[in-house]
């Protein structure tokens, strides 16, 4: 199984910034996240991660028998000159010439193409590893959405019809001859661990 795991909450990602390259640490309620986690997911044969803090952070409060290997793949897509923006700093205009066009770079950025080819790589190269074991890659938004289209053999245009939440987990079975993709969103490993009120 491959496992896409977002980080926890950032300052940023709860202020609702922009948050590419910038590498704010996980705040209270995303080490939280982090450590519940742990006791929701299986153990992993291998377990990933972006080089950015919060992933980084995410990855080693899982609490893994195995090393966090750091894949530069997953990192988050460079958001350029809006990285650490509010969502509001882009008019109507600008926002649909991003989401029309794939290729589009924001100033000093990266195109959601050039994410998706550099995680599709990184998907291909796991996937006959996590047929046989369980692979977890903690990333980011934008490397896990380009992972889903990798999955659904889909353009990255499909982007911009999902949202991912903090901490939450996606599923991809590559045992077959295609990829199944088999969950999105799913916080019940966040919430495994946590006990409930009688």
């Amino acid at each position: 199984m491959l496992t896409l795991v977002r980080h926890g909450q950032s300052a940023a990602n709860a202020r609702g910034l922009m948050c590419g390259r910038s590498d704010p640490p996980l705040t209270d309620t995303g080490r939280r996240q982090a450590r519940a986690l742990a006791s929701g997911l299986p153990r992993p044969t291998r377990l990933l991660s972006s080089p950015l803090a919060r992933a980084r952070e995410t990855a080693a409060l899982l609490g893994a028998d195995v090393p966090v290997e750091i894949d530069p793949r997953w990192t988050e897509m460079d958001y350029g000159d809006l990285d650490g923006q509010p969502m509001t700093a882009l008019d109507g205009e600008a926002w649909r010439t991003w989401q029309a066009d794939p290729d589009h770079v924001p100033a000093g950025g990266e195109s959601l193409a050039a994410v998706r080819a550099r995680v599709a790589a990184a998907c291909t190269e796991l996937a006959d590893e996590a047929a046989r074991g369980e692979v977890v890659v903690v990333s980011h938004v934008s490397p896990i959405k380009a992972a889903i289209s990798w999955a659904l053999g889909v353009g990255i245009e499909i982007a911009w019809r999902m949202y991912l939440l903090d901490a939450a987990v996606c599923r991809i079975d590559t045992s077959g001859p295609v990829p199944l993709l088999l969950a999105v969103n799913d916080e019940g490993p966040l919430h495994a661990g946590t006990v409930q009120p009688a």
